[in-house]
């Protein structure tokens, strides 16, 4: 199974027209943060977590030429604004793409893209399978997903484990019987948004104390706003199991 981070980064922030900082202007590829998603790779199937504003971009950038499903965590425009693009693999593929969510991210969907599900077949719209998921395992793209339940603040969001791989994003809290479905994962990744606390992010600090809790043999951070810094600095400050995740990083579970 092959991971690749197609974004770490986040709408969080001062607007990039108004910023100087470091990490902005940073010559460093590694800080150059598109909007958080990454794609799975098993046994020739492609699944994608969350298509954000930047997903054609993203898709382009890894020459991306087949996608089997996509999950999406929750509803807010940075993880679903991209969804229109799904339309370029609906015409590869001749076939609709299968788009699993819990029941509340769909109506948000069906808003956001109203004219996908208006009924008029209008010649080059994205076609879509809306598929229902809940807080049990279910199969994706011939994957085993175990669906983990967290909070953005009051937002239930899904985080997801495939195999003994973890993913959890745009969250502030994981409850004790989730925490239980992600241990034993051999790699997790988390968000941390910054250094310092936010109301529906993890910081650095809760994000490394939940990693060493969960013990896992590598980790690596997502959802990054150029607060937290640039990105070698940051590595420097980490546990040695724990690495700053970038745009365009692979890892094999293989």
């Amino acid at each position: 199974m092959k991971i690749t981070f197609l974004g770490t980064g986040t709408s969080q922030g001062v607007p990039v027209v108004a910023c100087n900082c470091l990490v902005c202007l940073s010559d460093n590829s590694k800080d150059k943060r598109l909007r958080t998603s990454i794609m799975v790779e098993h046994l020739g199937q492609n699944l994608v977590i969350d298509s954000g504003p930047d997903f054609r971009q993203q898709m382009l950038r890894e020459e991306v030429q087949k996608l089997d499903a996509l999950l999406l965590t929750h509803e807010h425009k940075d993880h679903i604004a991209g969804l229109d693009d799904i339309r370029a693999f609906n015409y590869i593929s001749k076939q609709k793409l299968d788009v699993y969510a819990v029941e509340r991210v769909q109506e948000a969907v069906k808003r956001e893209f109203h004219y996908i599900f208006s009924g008029e077949n209008y010649p080059g719209i994205p076609k879509i399978n809306l598929l229902t998921i809940h807080n049990q395992p279910f199969q994706a793209a011939g994957m085993h997903i175990t669906p983990i339940e967290v909070l953005h603040y009051k937002l239930p969001v899904m985080g997801f484990r495939i195999q003994d791989f973890t993913y959890i994003t745009d969250a502030n809290f994981i409850g004790s019987e989730e925490m239980e479905k992600i241990r034993g994962s051999k790699v997790v990744v988390i968000n941390a948004l910054r250094h310092e606390k936010h109301i529906s992010h993890f910081n650095l600090e809760e994000a490394i104390a939940i990693l060493e809790d969960l013990k896992p043999k590598k980790a690596y951070l997502t959802h990054i706003s150029h607060q937290l810094g640039l990105h070698d600095e940051i590595n420097k400050k980490l546990p040695h199991f724990i690495k700053c995740a970038y745009d365009g990083l692979q890892i094999d579970l293989d």
